[in-house]
C-alpha cells in the first residue's frame, strides 16, 4: 500500500488522539489543548482562503517561538500553501529581498517585528498583512489586520485541497554566510521523513515537554514543529533565549528536551556561575546542539553539572537539517574519558541516509581520522532544490558525486565511522602546502580563559602563501585592554598544536560578524584581510 506523506498528518494525528491533552504553553500565559490548537489553525486557514490564498501560494511567517508561529504554519500548510518562515533578526532590506524572491502573497508577523516588514511593504508583491497584535502597530503606515480578531470572527470550515507528497510545502532561506540567501524548497515528503528521523534519533515520545530555544524559522525548528506535534508532546514557547527565564521554564514545566545552538549552553553556564538554581524539574533532561561543535568543556559542564544528556547534531538547511548525529550509545562509552570528545563529533548518518566523506575524485576517504574530505549526502530528507535557482541546484548536487548533495564541509572519519568536521571548504588554510583546520585552532584558543570568542581565517603570507590569523573577542570585552597578548596566544597554541599550525597573528576586536542565527561570517573577515591581494592560496 502506498499512502502519500503529508505534513498535515502530524496535527491531524495529534488532534485525533491527544485532543484533550495540553499542546502548547504560550508566551502570553495561555495554554492550549491539541483540539484548541487545531481549531485556531483551522480558523486561520479559513481566513487566508477567504483572502484568496490557494495551494502553491507563498505565505511568510515572521515570528519568534510563539504559539502564533505553530498555528500559522499549520494554517498555511492545510491549504497546500507554502510556509515561508523568516528570520526575525534580519533587516527590512533582507525581508524585501526574500518576499520578492519568493513572491510572497501574505505575511503573518509578530507585533515586535512587523514594523520591519511595514518599512518595505511598497517594494514587495505581498497584499495581505496580518499582525499578532495590530493595536501595537499604530506607528506603521500600512494597514495590519489583527490575528486574534480575524480568527475570532472566522468559521473553522475551509476547503482542504488535494495534496501530493512531492508538492513544495515550505521554503526556508539559508543564512547567507557566502552571499544572498537561497530559498530551499522542501516537499511534504522531505519534511515528513525528516520529522520521522528526528523522532527516532531524538527519542521523542508523547510525554516529552519540549522547550523552544531553537528558532522555529530555522529549518522549521529542525522539523520539531512536526515531530513534537505529531507525537502529541508538549510545546513550551518562548520569545527568545534568556537563561533565567528558560531555566525557570525547565523547572516549572518539567521540560525534558531542548535543541539549541552551542551559544545557548554557554549562556546557561554563565548564568549558573552566579545563580544557584536547579537545572531540571522532575523529568530527566536531554539536549541536542548543532552548528559549530561546542568546546569539550561545555559538554562536560552540561553533563556533569547540569545533569543533562548531551548529543550533537549535524546538518544544513538543505538537508532538513539532520544528516549526522552523535546519539549513538554503543559507539560512545559513557564511562570513557573520551566521551566528551566523541560527543562533539558530527557522528554517523541517521536511518535511510547515505553520508560519505570523499576526496576530489569522489572516492570515500579511509576511516583513519586523518584523511580530510568533503561530506556528501543523499537521503529522503534532502531538499528538492533552490527556489528558482536551477544552476545553483545543479552545482550543489553534481560536483564530486552526481546526485549527492555537497555540503562544503571538510571532515575526517574515525575507525567507527564517526565524522568530525575540520573546516568549511572555504575556511581551510593552506600554509606551505599543508592543510590547517581553522576549527582545530579555534577549539584550542577557546580554552584560554581570556578568550571570549574567536574566528580563525587564512591571512596572506609571503613565505607560506597563507598563515592562520585569529580575530579574538577578549573575555573582558575590551579589545584595547584584553588581559592577554598576541605573544601569549601564540605560545598557548604552540604548546597544544603542531608547529605549522601555530597562530602568529592576532587581532583583538569588539565582536565578530555573525548571521542572525549566530554563524560567524568569515567571508567578511577574509575580504578585509585579502582586499589587496590578487587571490587566495586556498581560494577561500
Amino acid at each position: 500500500m502506498e499512502v502519500p506523506l503529508l505534513v498535515t498528518d502530524f496535527l491531524d494525528r495529534a488532534r485525533k488522539y491527544y485532543g484533550d491533552e495540553e499542546a502548547i504553553v504560550a508566551t502570553t500565559g495561555d495554554r492550549y489543548t491539541y483540539a484548541e490548537f487545531g481549531d485556531r489553525a483551522d480558523r486561520l486557514s479559513s481566513v487566508l482562503q477567504g483572502r484568496g490564498i490557494e495551494k502553491g501560494d507563498r505565505v511568510a511567517v515572521l515570528d519568534p517561538n510563539t504559539h502564533y508561529h505553530l498555528e500559522s504554519a499549520y494554517g498555511i500548510m492545510q491549504l497546500g500553501a507554502v510556509h515561508t518562515p523568516l528570520n526575525y533578526r534580519l533587516t527590512p532590506e533582507d525581508y524585501a529581498y526574500m518576499l520578492d524572491d519568493a513572491g510572497v502573497d501574505a505575511v503573518v508577523a509578530d507585533y515586535e517585528y512587523a514594523h520591519k516588514i511595514d518599512a518595505v511593504r511598497d517594494e514587495v508583491p505581498t497584499e495581505t498583512f496580518i499582525a499578532t497584535d495590530a493595536d501595537a502597530l499604530e506607528d506603521c503606515d500600512g494597514e495590519w489586520l489583527d490575528f486574534e480578531a480575524l480568527i475570532g470572527e472566522a468559521d473553522a470550515d475551509y476547503d482542504r485541497p488535494e495534496m501530493h507528497e512531492d508538492d513544495v510545502i515550505t521554503i526556508n532561506y539559508t543564512s547567507g554566510t557566502t552571499g544572498d540567501p537561497k530559498g530551499v524548497m522542501r516537499t511534504h515528503r522531505t519534511e515528513s521523513l525528516h520529522a520521522q528521523l528526528v523522532t527516532i534519533h531524538h527519542e521523542i515520545s508523547d510525554d516529552d515537554v519540549y522547550l523552544w530555544t531553537l528558532p522555529m524559522f530555522h529549518v522549521n525548528g529542525w522539523g520539531h514543529i512536526y515531530a513534537i506535534t505529531g507525537m502529541g508532546a508538549k510545546h513550551v514557547c518562548t520569545r527568545g533565549t534568556d537563561a533565567e527565564t528558560n531555566l525557570r521554564q525547565i523547572r516549572e514545566e518539567d521540560v525534558s528536551f531542548l535543541c539549541c545552538a552551542p551559544t545557548v549552553l554557554t549562556l546557561f553556564e554563565e548564568y549558573l556561575e552566579e545563580a544557584d538554581v536547579p537545572t531540571t524539574g522532575d523529568a530527566p533532561m536531554r539536549v541536542t546542539a548543532a552548528g559549530a561543535a561546542p568546546p569539550e568543556s561545555i559538554i562536560e559542564t552540561v553533563e556533569e553539572e547540569f545533569g543533562w544528556h548531551f548529543r550533537q547534531l549535524y546538518g544544513a538547511t538543505e538537508t532538513g537539517p539532520l544528516i549526522g548525529t552523535s546519539a549513538t550509545r554503543r559507539l560512545i562509552d559513557e564511562d570513557s574519558e573520551e566521551r566528551f570528545a566523541l560527543k562533539k563529533r558530527q557522528g554517523i548518518a541517521p536511518l535511510a541516509t547515505e553520508v560519505e566523506v570523499v576526496d576530489d575524485d569522489g572516492t570515500e576517504v579511509p576511516w583513519d581520522d586523518e584523511t580530510i574530505g568533503e561530506i556528501v549526502v543523499r537521503g529522503n530528507q534532502v531538499m528538492d532544490g533552490y527556489w528558482e535557482k536551477p544552476e545553483e541546484t545543479e552545482a550543489a548536487f553534481n560536483d564530486k558525486r552526481e546526485g549527492w548533495f555537497h555540503t562544503g564541509d571538510l571532515a575526517v572519519v574515525n575507525e567507527n565511522g564517526l565524522m568530525a568536521i575540520q573546516d568549511r571548504k572555504k575556511d581551510i588554510i593552506v600554509s606551505g602546502g599543508e592543510n590547517i583546520s581553522s576549527i582545530e585552532l579555534e577549539d584550542a584558543l577557546f580554552d584560554h580563559p581570556d578568550v571570549g570568542d574567536v574566528a580563525i581565517i587564512p591571512a596572506p603570507s609571503e613565505k607560506w602563501g597563507e598563515t592562520p590569523k585569529a580575530f579574538v573577542v577578549p573575555a573582558n570585552g575590551d579589545p584595547e585592554n584584553p588581559q592577554v597578548t598576541e605573544d601569549d596566544l601564540t605560545a598557548y597554541t604552540r604548546e597544544r598544536l603542531a608547529g605549522y599550525k601555530v597562530v602568529h597573528r592576532v587581532e583583538f576586536v569588539d565582536e565578530l560578524p555573525k548571521t542572525a542565527t549566530g554563524k560567524i561570517q568569515k567571508y567578511e573577515l577574509r575580504e578585509q584581510e585579502w582586499e589587496d591581494e590578487e587571490s587566495m592560496v586556498g581560494q577561500g
